[in-house]
């Protein structure tokens, strides 16, 4: 009897304790997201930029993107925009090419022989070291830019800045699918920001960052990374606030948003969160890796606390309840002020269920992106 209870009192000790380790990250982000100014600075860098944009089998996005990257109010003599054709197998580079409008846009092929392993990693890369650009931009070709977005980019720059992580935002339809995802995308985005303004950079996204390239340089640019598929981007942010004496930046300003489509099914979303999932192993701060670690314990306990409730003892209900309860609370706040600040169109009454689903996806994608593989425009990436 007295094992059973104190068998009992370490488990909910544990649970406890990953609840509490949880809490202290999202209030982390908050404070972060608070941190975060609008930048005033009007002066424009003198450097000039090029901006990146590797491609794959996006005949169908292809052209919304090149209307978008044409209509920047940027002095078109300051900048060159670089498609990268990864290997495509439609009609997307044939298209491309026929309406390019701009003197300053050009169109490239990657080899097929140039860094095979590193897929989309392998084409930026590639659009580097083919860039004059001092400045680095990188961009998707399933995205749209406000016409302004390069322009408020660049304003996050000044003379100690090395890297600056933009906003990325899900457009929808009106399916409840859609919404989830565009909630869920959304707190990944608002973690991101929260956490460079805190100042622990961590993740990001590849659709809309710049950088330094002499930093790039600095650093080894992808030169340790080229074995992996993914990475680009918070791999690199990372590198960069922590072997560099430059400044990692999160652009707060709305015209900066780069809006993409939601997943249309299941399964695409399911194969986009292996791939965002099959980094986090491979961060080279180990103790970051510990603490991703303790986050996916917590929700591998939140599961654990309701069958054990259902199946043992009635007070893991009680747990699993209260569990449950802070984390809305805290995620409902870093969401809502991520509404007030950058995304006026999220519907947080669907934030609720949202939760409940969310819980099994991070169990299922977190183990399968770390170990499985993945599909990836029509390729079969293998860890």
């Amino acid at each position: 009897m007295i094992s059973n209870s104190l068998g009992l009192i370490l488990l909910l000790f544990a649970f406890l304790l990953f609840l509490f380790h949880y809490l202290i990250f999202l209030q982390r982000i908050f404070r972060g997201l608070k941190n975060l100014k609008l930048t005033a600075n009007e002066k424009l860098p003198y450097e000039f930029i090029s901006i990146i944009i590797p491609f794959r089998n996006e005949e169908a996005n292809i052209l919304a993107s090149l209307k978008s990257i044409e209509s920047q109010f940027y002095p078109e003599k300051k900048y060159e925009v670089i498609y990268i054709d990864d290997s495509s197998e439609d009609n997307s580079l044939e298209l491309l090419k026929k309406n390019i409008k701009k003197n300053n846009i050009r169109v490239l092929s990657v080899p097929e022989d140039f860094s095979k392993n590193a897929h989309k990693k392998r084409a930026i890369r590639y659009g580097i070291e083919n860039a004059k650009g001092m400045i680095i931009v990188t961009t998707d070709a399933d995205c749209i830019h406000d016409e302004e977005w390069l322009k408020s980019l660049m304003q996050s720059f000044d003379p100690v800045t090395g890297f600056v992580s933009g906003p990325v935002e899900f457009e929808t339809d009106t399916s409840l699918f859609a919404e989830f995802q565009k909630l869920e995308f959304a707190g990944l985005v608002l973690c991101g920001a929260g956490l460079i303004g805190s100042g622990h950079p961590t993740i990001c996204n590849a659709a809309n960052i710049a950088y330094r390239k002499k930093v790039f340089d600095e650093v080894g640019g992808f030169n340790d990374q080229m074995n992996l598929s993914s990475g680009d981007d918070e791999l690199l942010m990372q590198k960069i606030a922590k072997d560099s004496d430059f400044k990692v930046q999160f652009c707060i300003n709305k015209k900066a948003i780069v809006k993409t489509s939601a997943n249309k099914t299941i399964r695409d979303f399911y194969q986009q969160r292996k791939r965002w999932a099959s980094k986090g192993l491979f961060y080279n701060d180990k103790s970051l890796v510990l603490k991703l670690i303790l986050i996916y314990a917590f929700y591998v306990g939140l599961l654990a606390q309701l069958i054990l409730g259902l199946f043992y003892h009635s007070i893991f209900l009680l747990s699993f309840l209260g569990s449950f309860l802070f984390k809305f609370i805290f995620e409902f706040r870093i969401l809502y002020k991520g509404k007030e600040i950058l995304f006026n169109n999220l519907k947080l009454r669907y934030l609720f269920i949202a939760e409940i689903f969310q819980i099994p996806y991070i169990l299922f994608t977190g183990l399968v992106g770390a170990f499985g593989n993945y599909l990836w425009k029509s390729r079969k990436v293998r860890r």
